[in-house]
């Protein structure tokens, strides 16, 4: 990723979009570089070599193709590329199909300016995003159907996730737990495989799912 984080905007409705492009394009370090009107569209402009978004920010329902859909074409693709949900539906079918789909975050549109500027951010420096209502609900939904043994993770593979789950990057973890970085990433990479995931983001909402968290 470059200093600058190139997004695309991804939202069906015209004046919806152009507030977000204009919020975003005020921002430091924030370019936007294509908008899309729909899941398909948003598909395609990902993969345009000219393009070359860090981030996405993506809306759920839109036509053609929708923002989970989208999401997995855009990240099967290149998994490099870091999706963030902005939309205004919170259901639980929404939430888990967004980051089963492999989003990096995920965002209401009535959350403040800068909370969607710190997200865009956020997501594109590697970490996980998620508004408070929405953390509330995924833990509320993955403990209901908590299965009734888990994986058992050591101390300090707790303390790693648990502060993946706070949105710390992996250089914020090793300050804070005063070890290295490619300890952290270790740590990670044995919790990934306890868990069954393969990414941050799902390695939390299991966690959640599991009651470890």
């Amino acid at each position: 990723m470059t200093d600058v984080i190139r997004v695309l905007v991804a939202d069906d409705h015209p004046i919806v979009r152009s507030g977000i492009v204009a919020l975003l394009g005020a921002a430091d370090g924030i370019e936007v570089v294509a908008e899309a009107a729909d899941g398909a569209q948003a598909v395609a402009l990902a993969a345009d070599a000219e393009t070359r978004p860090d981030v996405v920010l993506m809306d759920l329902r839109m036509p053609v193709l929708g923002g989970s859909e989208a999401t997995a074409a855009i990240l099967t693709a290149d998994p490099r590329i870091r999706v963030l949900v902005l939309t205004t539906y919170e259901s639980d079918d929404h939430i888990l199909g967004a980051i089963e789909a492999g989003a990096s975050g995920y965002l209401l549109k009535a959350a403040p300016q800068d909370e969607i500027i710190a997200g865009v951010r956020s997501v594109a420096s590697g970490q996980t995003v998620l508004a408070p209502s929405i953390a509330t609900k995924l833990v509320e939904r993955m403990r209901a159907g908590a299965p009734s043994s888990a994986p058992a993770l050591s101390a300090r593979e707790l303390e790693v996730l648990r502060l993946v789950s706070a949105g710390r990057s992996n250089p914020e973890i090793a300050r804070s737990l005063f070890i290295g970085e490619a300890t952290v990433k270790t740590h990670l990479q044995h919790v990934f495989e306890k868990l069954g995931v393969s990414d941050r983001t799902r390695a939390v909402t299991r966690a959640m799912e599991l009651d470890l968290l």
